[in-house]
Protein backbone atom coordinates (compact mmCIF):
# COMPACT_ATOMS: atom_id res chain seq x y z
CA UNK A 1 0.00 0.00 0.00
CA UNK A 2 1.45 3.44 -1.23
CA UNK A 3 1.98 5.26 1.83
CA UNK A 4 0.40 9.20 1.65
CA UNK A 5 3.07 11.81 0.93
CA UNK A 6 3.54 14.62 3.32
CA UNK A 7 4.03 17.12 0.41
CA UNK A 8 6.73 18.98 3.26
CA UNK A 9 8.20 21.05 0.87
CA UNK A 10 4.91 23.33 0.85
CA UNK A 11 4.65 24.84 4.26
CA UNK A 12 1.05 26.73 5.42
CA UNK A 13 2.11 29.32 7.78
CA UNK A 14 -0.58 31.76 9.46
CA UNK A 15 1.16 34.64 7.43
CA UNK A 16 0.75 32.83 3.79
CA UNK A 17 1.92 29.43 2.20
CA UNK A 18 5.85 29.08 2.41
CA UNK A 19 7.63 27.21 -0.47
CA UNK A 20 10.57 25.93 1.26
CA UNK A 21 12.53 24.91 -1.53
CA UNK A 22 12.26 28.09 -2.79
CA UNK A 23 12.43 30.58 0.02
CA UNK A 24 9.15 32.45 -1.40
CA UNK A 25 5.83 32.84 -0.14
CA UNK A 26 1.78 32.92 -2.18
CA UNK A 27 -0.22 35.59 -0.59
CA UNK A 28 1.88 36.81 2.26
CA UNK A 29 0.13 38.86 5.11
CA UNK A 30 3.38 40.67 5.57
CA UNK A 31 6.48 41.83 3.41
CA UNK A 32 8.78 38.92 2.43
CA UNK A 33 11.93 39.13 0.29
CA UNK A 34 9.65 36.63 -2.45
CA UNK A 35 5.73 36.90 -2.67
CA UNK A 36 3.95 34.76 -5.52
CA UNK A 37 0.61 37.02 -5.46
CA UNK A 38 -2.71 35.31 -7.17
CA UNK A 39 -4.76 38.84 -7.07
CA UNK A 40 -4.88 42.37 -6.27
CA UNK A 41 -7.46 41.95 -3.92
CA UNK A 42 -5.59 43.72 -0.37
CA UNK A 43 -6.13 40.47 1.49
CA UNK A 44 -3.52 38.76 -0.63
CA UNK A 45 -1.39 41.56 -2.33
CA UNK A 46 0.27 44.39 -0.69
CA UNK A 47 3.52 46.71 -1.12
CA UNK A 48 7.09 45.89 0.53
CA UNK A 49 7.72 42.88 -0.73
CA UNK A 50 11.50 42.50 -2.76
CA UNK A 51 10.49 40.70 -5.49
CA UNK A 52 6.58 40.64 -6.17
CA UNK A 53 5.92 37.29 -9.35
CA UNK A 54 2.05 38.16 -10.27
CA UNK A 55 0.67 38.44 -13.89
CA UNK A 56 1.12 41.90 -15.75
CA UNK A 57 -2.79 42.91 -15.02
CA UNK A 58 -2.08 41.77 -10.80
CA UNK A 59 0.84 43.76 -10.83
CA UNK A 60 -1.10 47.03 -13.00
CA UNK A 61 -3.55 46.86 -10.06
CA UNK A 62 -0.78 46.72 -7.46
CA UNK A 63 0.69 49.88 -8.79
CA UNK A 64 -2.54 51.80 -9.07
CA UNK A 65 -3.97 50.39 -5.57
CA UNK A 66 -0.72 50.19 -3.04
CA UNK A 67 1.46 52.23 -5.31
CA UNK A 68 4.23 49.43 -5.55
CA UNK A 69 6.00 48.54 -8.50
CA UNK A 70 9.66 47.88 -7.12
CA UNK A 71 10.44 44.49 -7.57
CA UNK A 72 7.60 43.46 -9.94
CA UNK A 73 8.08 40.14 -11.84
CA UNK A 74 5.68 40.08 -14.67
CA UNK A 75 4.58 36.07 -15.53
CA UNK A 76 1.78 35.84 -18.15
CA UNK A 77 -0.80 33.32 -17.40
CA UNK A 78 0.11 29.88 -18.72
CA UNK A 79 3.86 30.80 -18.59
CA UNK A 80 5.78 28.22 -16.80
CA UNK A 81 8.56 29.93 -14.36
CA UNK A 82 11.80 28.08 -12.53
CA UNK A 83 12.35 29.54 -9.04
CA UNK A 84 15.05 28.10 -7.02
CA UNK A 85 15.47 24.75 -4.90
CA UNK A 86 13.79 22.96 -8.47
CA UNK A 87 10.49 24.55 -8.06
CA UNK A 88 8.45 25.58 -10.98
CA UNK A 89 5.23 28.09 -10.74
CA UNK A 90 2.65 28.70 -13.78
CA UNK A 91 0.32 31.06 -13.29
CA UNK A 92 -3.71 29.74 -14.14
CA UNK A 93 -6.23 31.66 -15.05
CA UNK A 94 -8.98 31.66 -11.64
CA UNK A 95 -12.03 33.66 -12.92
CA UNK A 96 -11.88 36.15 -9.78
CA UNK A 97 -11.22 39.60 -11.36
CA UNK A 98 -8.64 40.67 -13.64
CA UNK A 99 -4.97 39.06 -13.60
CA UNK A 100 -6.41 36.72 -11.10
CA UNK A 101 -4.94 33.21 -10.89
CA UNK A 102 -4.21 30.16 -9.15
CA UNK A 103 -0.71 29.10 -9.27
CA UNK A 104 0.52 25.93 -9.81
CA UNK A 105 3.76 24.71 -8.15
CA UNK A 106 6.13 21.74 -9.12
CA UNK A 107 8.38 20.29 -7.38
CA UNK A 108 9.81 16.29 -7.12
CA UNK A 109 7.31 15.28 -9.33
CA UNK A 110 4.38 16.43 -7.03
CA UNK A 111 2.25 19.26 -8.30
CA UNK A 112 0.27 21.53 -6.05
CA UNK A 113 -2.38 24.12 -7.07
CA UNK A 114 -3.21 27.14 -4.43
CA UNK A 115 -6.78 28.79 -5.85
CA UNK A 116 -6.38 32.46 -4.49
CA UNK A 117 -10.03 33.39 -4.92
CA UNK A 118 -12.05 31.98 -7.64
CA UNK A 119 -14.99 31.71 -9.54
CA UNK A 120 -16.47 29.22 -11.69
CA UNK A 121 -19.33 31.20 -13.45
CA UNK A 122 -18.75 32.83 -16.24
CA UNK A 123 -17.55 36.89 -16.41
CA UNK A 124 -16.73 39.14 -18.97
CA UNK A 125 -14.32 41.13 -17.33
CA UNK A 126 -11.71 37.64 -16.86
CA UNK A 127 -10.38 34.59 -17.97
CA UNK A 128 -12.49 31.83 -17.07
CA UNK A 129 -11.11 29.41 -14.36
CA UNK A 130 -9.32 26.38 -15.96
CA UNK A 131 -9.34 22.93 -13.72
CA UNK A 132 -5.60 21.86 -13.70
CA UNK A 133 -5.05 18.24 -12.43
CA UNK A 134 -2.74 18.16 -9.12
CA UNK A 135 -2.00 16.19 -6.48
CA UNK A 136 -3.19 18.84 -3.41
CA UNK A 137 -5.67 21.11 -4.42
CA UNK A 138 -5.11 24.34 -1.53
CA UNK A 139 -8.90 25.69 -2.24
CA UNK A 140 -10.29 28.85 -0.44
CA UNK A 141 -13.62 28.77 0.93
CA UNK A 142 -15.64 31.87 1.41
CA UNK A 143 -18.94 30.34 0.48
CA UNK A 144 -18.25 27.41 1.84
CA UNK A 145 -21.49 26.43 3.24
CA UNK A 146 -24.27 24.34 1.66
CA UNK A 147 -27.14 27.08 2.65
CA UNK A 148 -24.85 29.29 0.08
CA UNK A 149 -26.16 28.52 -4.04
CA UNK A 150 -25.67 31.72 -5.95
CA UNK A 151 -28.46 32.48 -8.02
CA UNK A 152 -27.73 33.53 -12.26
CA UNK A 153 -26.02 37.25 -12.46
CA UNK A 154 -28.54 37.64 -15.22
CA UNK A 155 -31.77 36.62 -12.87
CA UNK A 156 -29.79 39.62 -9.73
CA UNK A 157 -29.34 42.17 -13.36
CA UNK A 158 -32.52 41.77 -14.58
CA UNK A 159 -34.25 42.80 -10.98
CA UNK A 160 -31.65 45.51 -10.85
CA UNK A 161 -33.32 46.91 -14.54
CA UNK A 162 -36.89 46.32 -13.59
CA UNK A 163 -36.75 48.24 -10.53
CA UNK A 164 -34.88 50.98 -12.74
CA UNK A 165 -37.60 51.05 -14.93
CA UNK A 166 -40.30 51.32 -12.57
CA UNK A 167 -38.53 54.23 -10.68
CA UNK A 168 -37.88 56.72 -13.57
CA UNK A 169 -38.00 59.28 -11.03
CA UNK A 170 -35.51 57.68 -8.54
CA UNK A 171 -31.58 56.31 -9.33
CA UNK A 172 -30.67 53.05 -8.06
CA UNK A 173 -27.64 53.41 -6.47
CA UNK A 174 -25.33 50.37 -6.28
CA UNK A 175 -22.90 50.01 -3.12
CA UNK A 176 -19.94 47.37 -5.46
CA UNK A 177 -16.42 46.74 -4.42
CA UNK A 178 -14.02 48.97 -6.25
CA UNK A 179 -11.90 46.33 -7.63
CA UNK A 180 -13.51 43.53 -9.57
CA UNK A 181 -16.83 43.71 -8.54
CA UNK A 182 -18.62 46.96 -9.65
CA UNK A 183 -16.48 46.41 -13.38
CA UNK A 184 -18.30 42.56 -13.59
CA UNK A 185 -21.79 44.69 -12.36
CA UNK A 186 -21.15 47.37 -15.13
CA UNK A 187 -20.00 44.95 -17.89
CA UNK A 188 -23.17 42.43 -16.97
CA UNK A 189 -25.54 45.23 -17.33
CA UNK A 190 -24.33 46.16 -20.60
CA UNK A 191 -24.45 42.41 -21.26
CA UNK A 192 -28.08 42.73 -21.03
CA UNK A 193 -28.48 45.89 -22.98
CA UNK A 194 -28.53 48.83 -21.08
CA UNK A 195 -26.24 51.41 -22.56
CA UNK A 196 -27.46 54.57 -20.99
CA UNK A 197 -24.88 56.40 -19.31
CA UNK A 198 -23.85 54.82 -15.57
CA UNK A 199 -22.26 57.38 -12.68
CA UNK A 200 -19.81 56.36 -10.90
CA UNK A 201 -18.66 57.57 -7.34
CA UNK A 202 -15.36 59.46 -7.59
CA UNK A 203 -13.14 56.27 -5.86
CA UNK A 204 -14.32 54.18 -8.55
CA UNK A 205 -13.25 55.77 -11.47
CA UNK A 206 -9.35 54.70 -11.71
CA UNK A 207 -9.98 51.24 -11.64
CA UNK A 208 -12.70 51.44 -14.25
CA UNK A 209 -10.25 52.86 -16.70
CA UNK A 210 -7.79 50.72 -15.72
CA UNK A 211 -10.00 47.92 -16.77
CA UNK A 212 -10.91 49.47 -20.20
CA UNK A 213 -6.77 49.79 -20.66
CA UNK A 214 -6.92 45.99 -20.37
CA UNK A 215 -9.52 45.50 -23.03
CA UNK A 216 -12.23 45.77 -20.95
CA UNK A 217 -15.20 47.72 -22.73
CA UNK A 218 -17.56 49.21 -19.46
CA UNK A 219 -19.56 51.42 -21.57
CA UNK A 220 -20.36 55.29 -21.09
CA UNK A 221 -19.06 55.91 -17.35
CA UNK A 222 -19.24 59.16 -15.83
CA UNK A 223 -18.27 61.22 -13.01
CA UNK A 224 -21.62 61.75 -9.99
CA UNK A 225 -20.15 64.65 -8.67
CA UNK A 226 -20.07 66.27 -12.94
CA UNK A 227 -23.98 65.99 -13.22
CA UNK A 228 -26.31 67.74 -12.13
CA UNK A 229 -28.71 66.39 -9.42
CA UNK A 230 -31.96 65.91 -12.17
CA UNK A 231 -29.94 64.23 -14.08
CA UNK A 232 -29.45 61.43 -12.40
CA UNK A 233 -32.56 60.46 -12.31
CA UNK A 234 -33.89 57.10 -13.81
CA UNK A 235 -29.82 56.11 -13.68
CA UNK A 236 -27.78 53.49 -11.81
CA UNK A 237 -25.14 54.85 -9.76
CA UNK A 238 -22.27 52.71 -8.50
CA UNK A 239 -20.23 53.72 -5.44
CA UNK A 240 -18.18 51.46 -2.76
CA UNK A 241 -20.28 50.01 -0.18
CA UNK A 242 -19.04 52.92 2.25
CA UNK A 243 -21.01 55.91 0.62
CA UNK A 244 -24.28 54.20 0.77
CA UNK A 245 -25.67 55.80 3.68
CA UNK A 246 -23.58 58.78 3.87
CA UNK A 247 -23.21 62.28 2.62
CA UNK A 248 -22.52 61.55 -0.23
CA UNK A 249 -25.54 60.17 -0.98
CA UNK A 250 -27.49 62.60 0.26
CA UNK A 251 -27.87 64.78 -2.70
CA UNK A 252 -28.83 61.99 -5.06
CA UNK A 253 -32.99 61.55 -6.38
CA UNK A 254 -34.49 59.38 -3.61
CA UNK A 255 -31.89 56.56 -4.64
CA UNK A 256 -33.18 52.82 -4.31
CA UNK A 257 -30.47 51.65 -2.37
CA UNK A 258 -28.79 48.37 -4.13
CA UNK A 259 -25.27 45.80 -3.04
CA UNK A 260 -23.77 43.15 -5.10
CA UNK A 261 -22.42 40.55 -3.09
CA UNK A 262 -22.80 37.33 -2.37
CA UNK A 263 -23.27 38.33 1.47
CA UNK A 264 -26.82 40.02 0.40
CA UNK A 265 -28.44 35.78 0.41
CA UNK A 266 -27.88 36.81 4.41
CA UNK A 267 -30.97 38.64 5.11
CA UNK A 268 -29.01 39.98 8.14
CA UNK A 269 -26.34 41.55 6.42
CA UNK A 270 -28.70 43.52 4.13
CA UNK A 271 -30.55 44.98 6.49
CA UNK A 272 -27.33 46.26 8.65
CA UNK A 273 -26.18 47.58 5.61
CA UNK A 274 -30.36 49.10 5.29
CA UNK A 275 -30.17 47.73 1.76
CA UNK A 276 -33.52 48.11 -0.12
CA UNK A 277 -32.44 46.20 -3.31
CA UNK A 278 -30.15 43.30 -2.69
CA UNK A 279 -28.14 41.68 -5.59
CA UNK A 280 -26.70 38.41 -4.89
CA UNK A 281 -23.48 38.79 -7.35
CA UNK A 282 -20.51 37.32 -5.78
CA UNK A 283 -16.74 37.04 -7.43
CA UNK A 284 -16.20 34.07 -5.45
CA UNK A 285 -17.62 30.12 -6.13
CA UNK A 286 -20.55 29.02 -3.72
CA UNK A 287 -20.86 25.42 -1.84
CA UNK A 288 -21.82 23.53 -5.88
CA UNK A 289 -18.72 25.61 -7.63
CA UNK A 290 -16.81 24.13 -4.69
CA UNK A 291 -17.52 20.72 -3.96
CA UNK A 292 -17.51 20.70 -8.41
CA UNK A 293 -14.27 21.87 -8.69
CA UNK A 294 -12.99 19.46 -6.11
CA UNK A 295 -14.83 16.69 -7.96
CA UNK A 296 -13.26 17.43 -11.32
CA UNK A 297 -9.92 18.15 -10.32
CA UNK A 298 -9.57 15.32 -8.30
CA UNK A 299 -6.31 15.57 -5.97
CA UNK A 300 -5.12 13.21 -3.63
CA UNK A 301 -5.50 15.69 -1.14
CA UNK A 302 -7.27 19.19 -0.54
CA UNK A 303 -6.26 21.60 1.79
CA UNK A 304 -9.02 24.14 3.07
CA UNK A 305 -8.73 27.60 3.89
CA UNK A 306 -10.18 31.06 4.60
CA UNK A 307 -13.20 30.41 5.00
CA UNK A 308 -15.97 28.45 6.01
CA UNK A 309 -13.55 25.16 6.21
CA UNK A 310 -15.56 23.02 8.56
CA UNK A 311 -18.69 21.92 6.64
CA UNK A 312 -15.88 21.20 3.31
CA UNK A 313 -13.35 19.61 5.69
CA UNK A 314 -16.63 17.22 6.83
CA UNK A 315 -18.11 17.27 3.01
CA UNK A 316 -14.23 15.97 1.51
CA UNK A 317 -14.52 13.36 4.28
CA UNK A 318 -17.82 12.15 3.24
CA UNK A 319 -16.95 11.61 -0.23
CA UNK A 320 -13.60 9.71 1.29
CA UNK A 321 -10.93 12.19 0.33
CA UNK A 322 -7.98 13.67 2.20
CA UNK A 323 -8.24 16.86 3.43
CA UNK A 324 -7.61 19.16 6.12
CA UNK A 325 -8.08 22.80 7.50
CA UNK A 326 -5.19 25.51 7.50
CA UNK A 327 -5.09 28.11 9.87
CA UNK A 328 -4.04 31.29 8.02
CA UNK A 329 -4.54 35.21 9.18
CA UNK A 330 -5.35 38.14 7.56
CA UNK A 331 -7.84 36.99 4.31
CA UNK A 332 -11.07 38.77 4.98
CA UNK A 333 -14.29 39.41 2.83
CA UNK A 334 -13.25 42.66 1.03
CA UNK A 335 -14.25 41.49 -2.62
CA UNK A 336 -17.37 39.40 -1.97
Amino acid sequence: MMMPRDFAWIRPEPWGIHIVPADCWIDPSRPVSRALVTHGHADHARGGHGETFATPETLAIMKLRYATDEGAVSVPYGERMALAGGVHATWIPAGHVLGSAQILLEHAGERVIVTGDFKRRPDPTCPPFEVTPCDVLITEATFGLPVFRHPPVEQEVAKLLAALTANPERCVLVGAYALGKAQRLIAEVRRAGHHEVIWLHGAMEKMCRLYEEWGVPLGDLRLVSDAPKESLAGSILIAPPSALNDRWSRRLPDPITAMASGWMQVRQRARQRMVELPLIISDHADWDELTQTVTDVNPAETWITHGREEAMLRWCQLNQRRAKALALVGYEDEDD
